[in-house]
C-alpha cells in the first residue's frame, strides 16, 4: 500500500458536520449573504475567490454527499441542487466551482474500492476540495481523451495537459482522467501540491470569470496505484453519474436566473422611470412590464420544480440501482437542464429589457448575469437534451452511458 493511505485514521475533521438537509440549506443561505457582497467586484476586477472557497470548505458543505456508511449525511440530490443554486445566485462562478467536487465523489461512490472510499470520503468530510482535470484541447473530437496512465513500479506516470479545469486552483485534490494500460478510462486522484503538477490561471471567458477554469499541466506526475479509480466501470452501465453532474450544472443556471430576476425587480422598483407618452407614472405599473415579469417568474418557478423532481429521480437511481432508474433520472435531468437554460437566458435578457437603458451602465455591472448565463449554458448544449428526449419517446433509444447522460 502506498503512503497515500497511511494517513487514514489520523485525519481530524476541520469542517463542522452537517447532520440534516435543512441544516445544509441554512448554512448555504448564510454563506450566500457573504458571497454576494463582493460578487460584482470580483467579476469586474477578476479577483479569484480564494477566501470565499475557504469559507465553503470550512462550512461543512463539501461533505454533504458522503454516504452515511462512511460518516456523511448523504443529502438528497434535490437538496444538493438547491444548495448549488443558492451559492450560484450569490455568485455564479462560485456556484459552479464545487460542481466537479460532487461529481468526483459520485464517481468514487460508484467505482472506488472500499479503501479508496474510506480515505477520500474522510477527506471530503474534513472540508477538503476535489477538482477535475478532464477535458482536453487539440483532440479530434470533443470528449476525446489522450492522456495515459503509464505503469511505473507500484504506480503510474502522467504527462500531458487538461483544460476547463474548473476550481483546480482552489482544490486540495485533483482528479486526473486518462486511459490505463488497457485503454480503459481511469481517474487518478493526486494532491494539489504533487511534484510535476502545474495549474495555470489562463481562463479568459467573458462570463464565469472567476471559476479559474484554466490549464493543468502534468510533467511526469506520479500517481500511486491505490489512488487510481476504475472510472470506466461507471460508464459500462447506466448509472446516476452523468445525471448528477448535469443536475448540478442545471442548478448553477437556476441560481444565475434568480440573481438576474432579483436585480431586475430591485431596479425596476427603485430606479426605472415611467413613460409620460403612455401615461404610465411608474415602471412597475406598466402592464407589459408586469406581464413580462410574471412570465419570467413562471419560468423560474417551473425550472425550480423540475430541478427538484429530477433530483429525486437521481436519488431513486442511487438507492435502487437499475438501468431503468438511471435512464429515467437522466431524462428528467435533461428536461431540467433545458428549463434552467431557458430561465437563465430569459431572466438575464429580461433584466435589461425591463430595467431600461440606465441598467446598462458599466458601474452597475449587471451584465455579469447575462455573461455568466451565456457562458455556462453552453456547457453540454441543450439541443442534444431535446434530441435525447425525443429519441427516447419516439424510438425507445437512449444514449450510451457517458459523463453527460
Amino acid at each position: 500500500m502506498s503512503r497515500v493511505f497511511h494517513l487514514v485514521g489520523k485525519i481530524r475533521a476541520v469542517a463542522p458536520y452537517l447532520a440534516t438537509e435543512d441544516e445544509a440549506i441554512e448554512v448555504a443561505s448564510a454563506l450566500a449573504v457573504r458571497l454576494a457582497e463582493g460578487s460584482s467586484r470580483r467579476d469586474r476586477e477578476r479577483i479569484l475567490p480564494y477566501d470565499e472557497m475557504e469559507l465553503i470548505a470550512q462550512s461543512g458543505l463539501l461533505g454533504i454527499t458522503v454516504p452515511s456508511e462512511y460518516g456523511g449525511v448523504d443529502i438528497s440530490n434535490a437538496f444538493l441542487a438547491e444548495v448549488i443554486a443558492i451559492l450560484a445566485q450569490a455568485d455564479g462562478s462560485i456556484g459552479q466551482i464545487p460542481q466537479s467536487h460532487f461529481y468526483i465523489l459520485e464517481a468514487l461512490r460508484l467505482s472506488g474500492t472500499e479503501e479508496q472510499k474510506k480515505y477520500f470520503f474522510t477527506r471530503a468530510l474534513a472540508g477538503e476540495h476535489f477538482a477535475n482535470a478532464l477535458a482536453e484541447t487539440g483532440t479530434a473530437l470533443a470528449g476525446d481523451i489522450e492522456t495515459r496512465f503509464v505503469p511505473d513500479g507500484m504506480g503510474y506516470r502522467i504527462t500531458g495537459s487538461k483544460y476547463y479545469s474548473t476550481g483546480a486552483l482552489f482544490a486540495d485534490w485533483i482528479a486526473i482522467f486518462g486511459k490505463d494500460h488497457q485503454g480503459r478510462l481511469a481517474m487518478g486522484i493526486v494532491a494539489r501540491r504533487t511534484e510535476g503538477l502545474t495549474i495555470t490561471d489562463d481562463w479568459d471567458g467573458f462570463g464565469q470569470r472567476t471559476t479559474a477554469s484554466g490549464t493543468v499541466l502534468f510533467n511526469n506526475v506520479y500517481v500511486p496505484a491505490d489512488s487510481v479509480i476504475g472510472y470506466h466501470s461507471s460508464l459500462e452501465r447506466h448509472a446516476p453519474l452523468g445525471s448528477l453532474g448535469q443536475l448540478l450544472h442545471a442548478a448553477v443556471d437556476l441560481g444565475i436566473a434568480r440573481a438576474a430576476f432579483s436585480d431586475m425587480i430591485s431596479f425596476v422598483r427603485g430606479k426605472s422611470r415611467g413613460n409620460r407618452n403612455l401615461g404610465i407614472e411608474s415602471a412597475s405599473e406598466d402592464p407589459l412590464t408586469l406581464a413580462r415579469t410574471g412570465s419570467i417568474a413562471v419560468k423560474i418557478e417551473a425550472a425550480t420544480a423540475v430541478l427538484e423532481r429530477s433530483g429525486r429521480k437521481v436519488d431513486a437511481a442511487q438507492i435502487s440501482p437499475s438501468p431503468e432508474a438511471a435512464v429515467e433520472a437522466s431524462l428528467a435531468v435533461a428536461a431540467a437542464k433545458i428549463l434552467t437554460t431557458e430561465a437563465a437566458l430569459e431572466a438575464t435578457n429580461g433584466l435589461f429589457e425591463l430595467a431600461g437603458t440606465s441598467s446598462t451602465k458599466e458601474s452597475l455591472n449587471l451584465d455579469r448575469h447575462w455573461r455568466n448565463a451565456r457562458t455556462h449554458t453552453v456547457h453540454d448544449p441543450v439541443r442534444w437534451k431535446h434530441h435525447a428526449i425525443g429519441e427516447f419517446h419516439l424510438n425507445g433509444n437512449v444514449p450510451q452511458p457517458n459523463g453527460q447522460f
